[in-house]
């Protein structure tokens, strides 16, 4: 096995002898195992061992073990206790799960400090076979099938390719020592249950399960890749900024097979999760919840008629006073310069630019965000318009509704609504001697 596994890290490129790793050491026969074999091909190591606190004495016993090991073998050994139970209570997450934040957070701190190029663990193809049947269970999709890498940033897996009964037979032929962890005979866990139910049972019906579900994973793996790799292509073709926001034709989404598998991989890095999706999907398959918005913590999609938006939640926004003295303003995304002509130019009528009469204003003008009621007269018009109808009419998405913002004089009126239209009564005329115009510097 030391031939296979020096090869195995070889042509991975996962160990390299010129570099001191810290091995994560329990006690149990595939630490030792990994131990033993990265001693023996000559790889400087350093041995990081945890005590939990979580067996009583076992515990206790296994950290003399490491250590009287660490002694015999000459090797340096880092062990620490933690109070598990404890700051599983206060994090407010399980014992497991705190077990492993406190372990790497400590093999963090033990590579900065000691200038040690990486952590290495023995997970090997049963643990990886596991991992992959939980993942299932979890429904974590494609990606879950691919079950931990050999390497991620600093942390290393170089027995992955290796079986239980691979280390087992290793040790016995080197005469190596180790501790059982009783708890790994409880079925109590969800892996333990598989480990110790489940995966048994199924090689009693079928002694090769465990080479034939590896060989199915493999392929699928292979159909992921290619998937990601059309789902990238895809979301370059049809996904397109606008301003702030991300937006997705319908028809685009609907032309797709499997269209929740695109929006579940488009939305799953906002933060969204398998149910909010789920509920897109159904949403997206009928016209009559069109406005239909769906929140994850920071971000919100937006189901309209045409398009799908995504952007994130906006914090309320703070009111901006522009004193007539201002010669500049800026909110958002949107600079503007304010210029005050004594002559009337050319008119500009692009929706993000204002020119107003400047007699007809009165200071200090008030930037704020629209509200229901908020109503003026859009220019052209003789009739007043509320500002919710009007963004009806031009079929503004709900979730671009949130951006909009009016302009007020000191009088309450509203003059401007930024973006789209002024109102009718500040428009230039004839009479016009003055004009504030509100130039947009960055569209």
């Amino acid at each position: 096995m030391l031939a296979e596994f020096i090869s195995h890290i070889r042509s991975k490129n996962l160990l390299d002898v010129q570099y001191r790793y810290l091995i994560a050491i329990s006690g149990g026969v595939d630490s030792i195992c990994l131990a033993h074999l990265m001693r023996q091909a000559a790889i400087p190591v350093e041995l990081a061992h945890c005590n939990f606190g979580l067996r009583a004495n076992d515990s206790e016993e296994d950290q003399h073990f490491v250590e009287q090991m660490a002694e015999q073998w000459q090797v340096k050994v880092h062990t620490k206790k933690f109070d598990t139970k404890n700051y599983a209570a206060t994090k407010g997450i399980s014992t497991q799960m705190a077990a492993r934040d406190l372990r790497y957070e400590w093999f963090a701190e033990l590579l900065a400090h000691h200038g040690l190029k990486g952590t290495v663990v023995a997970h090997h193809e049963d643990d990886q076979l596991e991992t992959i049947l939980l993942n299932l269970a979890r429904g974590t999709g494609i990606e879950g099938i691919y079950g931990m890498s050999e390497q991620r940033e600093k942390l290393i897996r170089p027995l992955l390719p290796f079986s239980k009964q691979q280390l087992l037979d290793y040790a016995a032929r080197e005469g190596l020592s180790w501790r059982e962890d009783s708890s790994n005979a409880l079925s109590d866990y969800k892996r333990n249950f598989i480990r110790n139910e489940v995966l048994p049972l199924w090689e009693s019906h079928e002694p090769l399960i465990k080479g034939q579900l590896h060989a199915s994973f493999d392929r699928i793996k292979d159909t992921g890749k290619a998937f990601f790799h059309l789902f990238t292509e895809w979301k370059v073709a049809h996904i397109h900024q606008s301003g702030r926001y991300q937006k997705l034709a319908k028809s685009d989404l609907e032309a797709v097979p499997g269209k929740a598998s695109f929006l579940y991989y488009w939305l799953r890095e906002y933060g969204f999760n398998t149910a909010a999706i789920e509920n897109l999907v159904s949403v997206v398959s009928t016209d009559q919840q069109v406005g239909q918005q769906v929140f994850s913590q920071d971000f919100c999609v937006n189901v309209d008629r045409e398009y799908i938006y995504l952007g994130a939640r906006q914090e309320e926004f703070e009111e901006i006073i522009i004193e007539a003295t201002e010669v500049a303003v800026n909110w958002e995304n949107t600079a503007y310069d304010i210029l005050q002509l004594e002559e009337v130019p050319a008119l500009d009528t692009r929706p993000e630019n204002a020119m107003l009469d400047a007699e007809r204003l009165e200071f200090p003008l008030l930037v704020r965000s629209w509200q229901e009621g908020d109503r003026f007269r859009p220019l052209g018009m003789k009739k007043f318009k509320k500002i919710s109808d009007f963004l009806i009419d031009l079929k503004v998405p709900v979730l671009l509704k949130n951006d909009v913002k009016v302009v007020c004089d000191a009088r309450g009126e509203l003059v401007w609504l930024p973006g789209f239209r002024i109102d009718d009564r500040v428009k230039i005329s004839s009479l016009t001697k003055k004009v504030i115009y509100f130039k947009a510097t960055n569209k």
